[in-house]
């Protein structure tokens, strides 16, 4: 039996396939370049020739599903009408991937010198945020630096959501609904709290005293 050639880039992407479902699998405790060499059928040397190292593997993975999970929520907010409705469909296109995906992108960032030698900006976290900060500031009336804020938080509730879903089995479109519930609730609270802490109160002297006042002027 011939062995099947492929280019360069098809089989570092079966490469990348085969330690992504690896991790899915076992997670990356034990996982190894002779180990991902082996399911994914490419010999050990080609597996240090294309990748140097397991960390370097790891590293184009995270980096792989990063800007996947990227472009699908990038694609959901282009087509959003409603503020609603950009959360909405940012939340759910989170959440299938995870859903088709697993928790791969978590993994990856738990484990050692993968997280901390990335630049968040690779997969446009930063435009993200400073877009959903500049509408949330716009519609809401809330300071920019408060959205900013509000924003980078908020970012965490699809990420929670995402692991409840892998690890609950409740229903994809309940997780959707009470996630986007609470990052709309939590965006309005903050515009009312934030409001009432700046509306101007009247001392009680004035308010007893004027008080008094229409009522002497009534007898």
């Amino acid at each position: 039996m011939v062995a099947r050639r492929f280019g360069r880039e098809k089989r570092m992407a079966m490469i990348l396939d085969s330690t992504a479902a690896l991790i899915v699998e076992q997670g990356t405790a034990d996982l190894s370049l002779e180990a991902i060499g082996e399911k994914a059928g490419v010999s050990k040397t080609l597996m240090y020739r294309y990748f140097g190292s397991l960390i370097v593997l790891l590293k184009a993975l995270l980096d792989r599903e990063y800007r996947h999970l990227r472009t699908k929520q990038l694609e959901a907010a282009e087509s959003a009408g409603t503020y609603e409705d950009l959360v909405r469909k940012v939340t759910r296109a989170y959440l299938l991937y995870i859903e088709e995906r697993g928790l791969i992108i978590d993994r990856l960032q738990a484990y050692p010198n993968i997280a901390k030698a990335q630049n968040p900006t690779h997969y446009n976290r930063e435009p993200s945020v400073e877009y959903f900060a500049e509408v949330t500031a716009e519609l809401f009336d809330i300071p920019r630096d408060v959205a900013v804020a509000a924003t980078e938080i908020s970012f965490g509730l699809p990420a929670a959501a995402g692991e409840f879903l892998v690890r609950s089995g409740m229903d994809r479109q309940m997780i959707e609904d009470i996630t986007v519930s609470m990052i709309l609730g939590s965006v309005n609270g903050l515009r009312g709290d934030m409001f009432g802490r700046h509306l101007k109160v009247k001392s009680p002297s004035y308010v007893l005293g004027a008080s008094a006042t229409k009522k002497d002027a009534g007898q």
